[in-house]
Formats: structure tokens, sequence, C-alpha cells
């Protein structure tokens, strides 16, 4: 596989098989990620893998943060506001997929709520959690961004789905309860990883892009 078809090939999964993955295979995965680039190779990442048990209770204590209604808190805020585009493209989004569910389930009753899936971490046998120092700017969170997507194009390769979520970093305190992280270190964000379950509606479902004529605005050429 080369970069483009990773790139190409690599989508949001959002329900994944049971099956384990190992520490061998997971180290594989992340190896090669960190020659991701940094600001003056000050690679701010700190990286903490959750599986097994430890991930169990995770998501035990997630499903009763939600049934309880606990609100979000994640040490990285979310925004207050959306430009109008961007909250355009969030409300379309949502509005496809509900419709690719409802598509693909003739019994409505078994249609699958959307928060609790994300909030079963959406079935994943190992979640990654970036860190970084809370004494870091964005500047840093530029190169944790870029760590992500070499996490997730590594994982693509090796078969491993992948799925990146503010839900998964959206109570700390959970987090950092169960894998020791220590205060000083803000939980910037989560991805699930694991193998894509073929039988989902959701993860037969592709969400869109805006055009290159959209996005793209060349100078000089």
């Amino acid at each position: 596989m080369n970069v483009t078809e990773a790139l190409s090939t690599r989508r949001t999964i959002r329900a994944f098989k049971p099956d384990r993955i190992g520490r061998e295979l997971l180290l594989t995965i992340l190896e090669p990620a960190l020659c991701a680039p940094s600001w003056a190779n000050t690679q701010p990442w700190e990286i903490f893998v959750a599986a097994g048990e430890p991930l169990e209770r995770l998501r035990r204590a997630y499903a009763e943060n939600l049934k309880n209604c606990v609100p979000r808190s994640p040490d990285i805020a979310m925004p207050r506001e959306w430009p109008a585009a961007c909250r355009t493209r969030m409300e379309t989004l949502k509005a496809d997929r509900t419709e690719a569910l409802e598509q693909a389930c003739t019994d409505p009753a078994s249609i699958p709520d959307l928060m609790q899936m994300n909030y079963r971490l959406f079935g994943a046998p190992a979640v990654v959690y970036l860190c970084m120092d809370r004494c870091l700017t964005p500047w840093s969170l530029f190169d944790l961004g870029a760590m992500s997507q070499s996490i997730m194009l590594s994982a693509e390769e090796h078969g491993i789905g992948s799925a990146v979520a503010v839900t998964l970093a959206a109570h700390p305190d959970l987090i950092r309860n169960e894998l020791s992280i220590p205060d000083n270190f803000a939980i910037v964000i989560g991805i699930a990883l694991g193998y894509p379950d073929p039988n989902s509606p959701q993860n037969k479902f592709r969400s869109t892009r805006r055009s290159m004529g959209e996005v793209v605005r060349f100078a000089g050429f």
C-alpha cells in the first residue's frame, strides 16, 4: 500500500470486531509514526495505549457518565461556536449518516444511537491516547495532529481501522486515573484502533469531501 492508497482508503471506523490487537502489532504501527515532524524536533507527544481490562473499565465508566448525563470536559477546550460553513458540514454529516443507517436497518428500533456508540468507544479493542505537557501552546497541537495522521496511516497499512474522536478524550479524569497519566499532561485526543466490522452499516458510509477547487487557492501559477 502506498501513501496515496492509504490516504484515500482510510476512513473513520465506528464499529470494530472484538478481535484483540497484540502488543507487537501495536508497536509495529506506532514505531514508524514516531518519525512524524514537529517544531524544532520537540516531539511533544506522550503516548498511552489502553487495551484489555483497563479499556473495559474505561468503557464501563464512560457508559455510566452517559447514563448520568455527566457533561464532557476535555482537557483541550471545544469551540464555543463554529463558522457557518463548518457547522453546515457537521449537520450534513449527521443527517447523511442517519439516513444511511435508516436505509440499512429495516427495523427502526435496531438503528444504533450514535452517542452511545461513541461512548462505547466504538467497541475498539485498543485506544491510543495522545498527550502533551500543559505548558505547551496550540503550535504543539499541530505536531500531535501530524502524529495522529501518521498513526492512522500506519495502521491502515496493516489492515487496522481507526477512529480519531474528541469523545474518546471527553472525560480525562477517567482516562488519567485508569492509565496513570500525570496531571501535567493534557489528554489531547484518542484514536480507536481495531479490525473493522464489515457487516456494520456504519462502516459502509463514506462522508463527502470538499473539492480541490473549493479548498485550494493558487498564486503565481
